[in-house]
């Protein structure tokens, strides 16, 4: 496996050049998943240096409805010589998430994005998911002899499996198209080795693939505010709020934190759960959740306010289905250690999100789907303080060492030069 991490020169605007397409569906403003992560690639190899071209979609994610978009066409010039162009295709997006609903969507973006005119780029960037997109601009690419570079930051075939959102021949068909996009990708970048692993299996030799971690995209809370943001959200000083952020999806199964809650009603224990985002488990969670008072849920906050909410709160939930091991990071972890708080993951002991926790030494991990475990691990939590300090600690200081953004786009751009050099 190619190592981009190891200590190199920073890439500068000298020693990077070439034209990057990057293809994302997701893509800012939206602020939770892949879309912080593709528009910090694509600003931090333009500051870099290259010329880069972004085809993304329209702002749908994690409500999995269109919010206003931006402007279908943006050109951003920058001090380092580089110069990054944005357009934004207006795909479909399906009101209710099936298998043949988000194929109808991706196929949709894959096309517009060809259609309104890719060029031929010194190197083309994929992120993946959406998967579809990703085969069908490796076939471009194949097509043109322009070399191609997947990011996974998802497993899809892994994720339609631990989902249950395929199953049988459509579970098949999803393996084999990202197993050929894989193998015909001319490099492959995944975020975590775990997914790295699952890679291997699929036939993807070594020294076609990198690990490249996400980095923490936020800046750490005012601590001064904690007080004023916890009245703001009427939260009670007396109260230990346990939050989780970001999408409210199968993958998430946050069934359980709903349970949590009741379970906590029911013991007047003094917690209480709030679930911040959107996604297309909302709706019934909301209904399911009727008639329990320690629960709360909020819609997505902006950005320079995520941080302070993050650290107003008193411990700091990753939740995921029964199942659910290695399809997936959860990208919200980057912002959860950065946040002075102590992590709580009801997670497989074994997949690739417990594997994190434990790197990190950031947080405490429960069995998925086991309320009563969690309520009492958050009360445990509660009345040690020396631990949660020391899981806070441990969090920032892997955030500081491990997930600095100029360290993952020095790598990054390293890549990039890579596959342009390819093409020469």
């Amino acid at each position: 496996m190619t190592a981009y991490q190891v200590q190199r020169p920073a890439v500068t605007a000298s020693s990077a050049s070439g034209s990057v397409a990057i293809i994302g569906i997701n893509y800012a403003p939206e602020v939770t998943g892949i879309g912080p992560y593709t528009a910090g690639l694509a600003s931090g190899l333009s500051d870099r240096g290259f010329a880069v071209s972004v085809h993304t979609g329209v702002p749908h994610y994690p409500q999995w409805r269109k919010s206003v978009a931006p402007p279908a066409e943006a050109v951003v010039p920058n001090a380092a010589g580089g110069s990054l162009a944005v357009t934004r295709v207006n795909h479909y997006v399906p009101p209710i998430v099936t298998a043949s609903r988000r194929a109808r969507m991706e196929l949709s973006f894959a096309i517009r994005s060809i259609a309104a005119g890719l060029g031929r780029p010194d190197a083309i960037v994929c992120v993946s998911p959406p998967l579809i997109a990703a085969a069908a601009m490796t076939l471009y690419g194949k097509l043109l002899r322009v070399p191609v570079g997947l990011v996974v930051q998802d497993l899809y075939s892994l994720g339609a499996i631990e989902t249950g959102l395929a199953r049988g021949r459509t579970s098949a068909l999803i393996a084999r198209i990202e197993a050929w996009s894989l193998r015909n990708a001319t490099s492959v970048v995944v975020i975590h080795d775990r997914f790295a692993r699952s890679v291997e299996r699929l036939g993807i030799f070594h020294a076609r693939m990198a690990t490249i971690q996400n980095w923490t995209h936020v800046v750490k809370a005012d601590p001064n505010g904690r007080i004023r943001t916890r009245a703001a959200f009427g939260w009670s000083p007396t109260e230990v709020v346990a939050l989780h952020s970001g999408n409210m999806g199968v993958k998430q199964g946050l069934e359980s934190v709903v349970e949590a809650a009741r379970l906590a009603d029911e013991t007047n224990a003094p917690v209480r759960f709030v679930l911040v985002g959107d996604g297309n488990q909302r709706r019934s969670l909301e209904a399911m959740a009727q008639g329990v008072d320690r629960l709360t849920f909020l819609d997505p906050v902006p950005e320079d306010a995520y941080m302070a909410m993050l650290a107003a709160a008193d411990v700091l939930l990753v939740n995921e289905r029964h199942g659910v091991a290695d399809m997936a990071m959860p990208s919200k972890l980057t912002s959860y250690f950065a946040s002075g708080r102590p992590v709580l993951a009801a997670v497989d002991p074994e997949g690739a999100t417990a594997d994190e926790i434990a790197r990190s030494k950031a947080g405490v991990m429960v069995p998925p789907g086991d309320p009563a475990a969690m309520v009492e691990a958050i009360l445990d939590l509660a009345t040690d303080t020396d631990r949660r300090e020391t899981l806070a600690r441990n969090g920032g200081r892997y955030a500081a060492d491990f997930l600095g953004a100029d360290r993952a786009l020095d790598a990054y751009a390293l890549w990039c030069r890579d596959l342009v050099g390819g093409a020469a």
